[in-house]
């Protein structure tokens, strides 16, 4: 083996690993944030109030605690304890931030594995091969999810567990003696969040789903179908009919985030609708990018090529900026409905901070370093494949 083919091993098989890399940073909590409290004591809450943030969805991450004096079956929710604190002083509740770029983070992740394996393929009829099938799959993958009637099927487990955890951390319990379906019990704790809202009819009571001869997608599906028609039953101004598409599922859950807790129609209308295009042109963007690629980067070298391999290392720095964007809104466009007034603010991205009587604390997870190492193998094969273009031009 002679240098120059070396390099060019070397960088290919960084970048293998990098793909492998894909799966974990997506399912792995990303970053996670506490709140640190007198009335939330360590001994209780030694992670004060936690909550985790991953590619597909903001998830609990408080502990439960097995000690004598402490008698719980369960863990504390944190994401709904948070949401209750924040919103006292008009902040929107964590799901509705990063609503559109959830749902597309898996497509975005595969998109970038198609982009580093047609990289490593230097013959520019196989690259075409490889990014034809791959983004032509894609395409099909995210249209069918995005646009098709019941597409939310196609989509990962753990987003559709994602909705569901949210939604079931709205609500008040459910009395322990009432015999409900999982579904029905959503239903019940729907209805209960939504006495406040005005309604021209009764609530009509939703059809029986069998749980137990569904699967574990099927079950989370005809728990978000339940729960969507229920909200349209009680909804002024006329129900939707359920499609199971993507975008319905988006700008649904979306509303039902932002108006947890204040409940303006129009306002929220405005903001349903911006968030649902904004899917509408990322969609459209993805597949403009992927005709861009195939057309410009079918053979290795120039710009094109380049970007291939360098686009993805910059998602540690996309994930930075992305996250601090949605702290800046939360505290940039607080709700007139809350209880108490804060000035506009810049909720700490990392490190501790202090707001209020609470002290902050906002720090990288695992997924973050997966990333980083993701990003530093990427950086390591592009150092090693241009230095032998290099070596190759200076023959």
């Amino acid at each position: 083996m002679n240098g120059k083919s070396g390099k060019v091993i070397i960088s290919s098989l960084l970048v293998v690993i990098a793909v492998g890399l894909l799966f974990p940073i997506y399912n792995s909590p990303t970053w996670w944030v506490s709140l640190e409290a007198p009335n939330y004591p360590e001994e209780a809450f030694p992670d004060g109030v936690r909550i985790l943030f991953h590619f597909n969805g903001i998830f609990n991450g408080c502990r439960l605690m097995e000690k004598a004096e402490i008698q719980s079956e369960e863990a504390l929710e944190c994401v709904h304890e948070m949401d209750t604190i924040n919103h006292y002083v008009g902040m929107y509740p964590i799901a509705s931030g990063a609503p559109v770029e959830l749902f597309f983070s898996i497509f975005l992740v595969a998109l970038v594995g198609v982009m580093l394996i047609a990289h490593i393929v230097t013959r520019p009829m196989i690259r075409t091969i490889v990014m034809v099938v791959g983004f032509g799959g894609l395409a099909v993958w995210m249209g069918l999810t995005w646009y098709g009637d019941g597409g939310i099927k196609y989509h990962s487990d753990r987003y559709l567990d994602g909705r569901i955890t949210v939604m079931g951390e709205t609500v008040e319990d459910v009395a322990e003696d009432e015999p409900l379906s999982a579904a029905e019990a959503l239903i019940a704790k729907l209805r209960a969040s939504l006495e406040e809202s005005p309604a021209d009819q009764e609530p009509v009571e939703p059809e029986a789903v069998d749980q137990d001869a569904l699967g574990d997608k099927e079950k989370s599906i005809a728990y978000l179908q339940d729960a969507f028609e229920a909200y349209q039953r009680n909804r002024p101004g006329g129900a939707q009919e359920w499609t199971g598409q993507g975008k319905q599922l988006l700008g649904w859950h979306y509303e039902i985030s932002l108006g947890r807790y204040f409940r303006e129609a129009a306002p929220l209308e405005t903001m349903v609708g911006r968030m649902v295009n904004t899917g509408n042109v990322l969609f459209w963007g993805i597949i403009a990018l992927m005709i861009v690629l195939v057309v410009f980067a079918r053979k290795p070298g120039g710009f094109f090529d380049k970007v291939l391999l360098l686009a993805p290392i910059s998602l540690p720095v996309l994930f930075l900026v992305e996250y601090s964007a949605w702290l800046w809104w939360y505290g940039h466009n607080m709700n007139e409905m809350g209880a108490f007034s804060l000035k506009p603010f810049m909720p700490t991205a990392f490190g501790q901070g202090k707001v209020a009587q609470f002290t902050t604390n906002s720090y990288p997870s695992l997924g973050f370093w997966l990333i980083v190492l993701f990003a530093a193998l990427l950086a390591v094969a592009a150092y090693l494949r241009f230095r032998q273009e290099r070596d190759v031009g200076d023959e």
